[in-house]
């Protein structure tokens, strides 16, 4: 009985002490995660801190064991595919990719990096991964919707909101390949069953920001779709004023614009996704392969209706779609 005490000791002892110098070489790992964005000043932007917060809650910490590789275009699309670049010679264990052009940059500069995407509409479409159940591949991540289902219940809800509405501006940066494809299918079939005519202005700086109001006056627009695009977020509280000054009531994609003064937004919460991300990325990091991780979707989407633009703007807002709000800013 002894003997065999003494054999398991000897036992546990050969075992942990091999796996003691892994465990400490694992401790002592400084993690490298590239992120790559098309502007940190975006709609995204302020959620980056709850992406930081997910990670230390998981044990990450910048200046400790993890070092960031920010990385953002800063608008201009061309420079991606040398950010990518940037990011796999420094060897990062991850990239991170905020939205559609940052993640095929991602996606074509490295086939060994994991990337983990953010903010893609339609990752399937957009040929990122196979499927959402079984991306295959490096890249794997979090989706925001569906253009079509989404775009189809945003103008729904305008225009319940304004239901004599029929000539609506939409204003768009056609540089943007997501509202290139929203303009020449999903917003002609969601406008045409509420009889909605669509009116694109582009917008590619903010000088042409108040000529594309102007000539919407000019076309009679009674209502308007802001879609999400960094300048449009950059430049959201003038968009809104503007609006107001030319009583349009005004759907924007995520709630910042209403804070700003627009009317109504119907979106994923971002800071849901951006929490989720961290997670993604520590399973990467423990050794999970992209190919197996399925593209998550958000759970929950909000809409908020901003009562005091309504009010500004003399439309009667229906209770209805009030009490459906996820929040009212009154």
């Amino acid at each position: 009985m002894v003997r065999a005490r003494r054999l398991v000791t000897w036992l546990l002892v050969m075992i942990l002490g091999a796996a003691l110098p892994a465990a400490a070489q694992q401790a002592g790992k400084v993690y490298r995660i590239g992120v790559l964005a098309n502007a940190f000043e975006s709609s995204e932007g302020p959620y980056f801190d709850q992406f930081l917060d997910g990670l230390k809650k998981l044990g990450y910490a910048e200046g400790s064991n993890l070092v960031i590789e920010w990385r953002s275009s800063e608008g201009d699309f061309d420079r991606l595919p040398t950010l990518a670049a940037e990011l796999v010679r420094a060897k990062v264990d991850v990239i991170v990719a905020l939205s559609t052009q940052p993640a095929h940059a991602a996606a074509d500069a490295t086939k060994a990096i994991p990337v983990v995407f953010l903010v893609v509409a339609d990752p399937v479409r957009e040929k990122l991964v196979g499927s959402l159940a079984k991306p295959g591949g490096n890249v794997t991540g979090l989706a925001t919707y569906a253009l079509d289902e989404l775009t189809t219940k945003r103008l729904a809800l305008l225009k319940e909101a304004v239901p004599k509405a029929s000539r609506l501006a939409i204003l768009t940066n056609r540089v943007n390949p997501a509202h290139r494809q929203l303009l020449s299918r999903e917003i002609p079939a969601a406008a045409g069953p509420l009889r909605l005519t669509p009116l694109p202005y582009e917008i590619r700086n903010p000088v042409e920001i108040e000529g594309a109001f102007e000539a919407a006056a000019r076309d009679r627009a009674d209502a308007l779709y802001v879609l999400g695009d960094r300048l449009a977020f950059v430049h959201r509280a003038q968009i809104a004023e503007l609006a107001a000054q030319r009583r349009l009531p005004t759907m924007f994609t995520l709630r910042s614009g209403v804070e700003a003064g627009g009317l109504m937004s119907y979106g994923p919460r971002l800071g849901d996704l951006f929490r989720r991300a961290a997670t993604y990325v520590d399973r990467i990091l423990k050794g999970a392969k992209p190919s197996e991780l399925p593209v998550a979707q958000p759970p929950k989407f909000e809409l908020v209706v901003n009562l005091k633009t309504a009010r500004i703007l003399g439309l009667p807002i229906p209770d209805s779609l009030v009490k459906r709000a996820d929040e009212v800013i009154r």
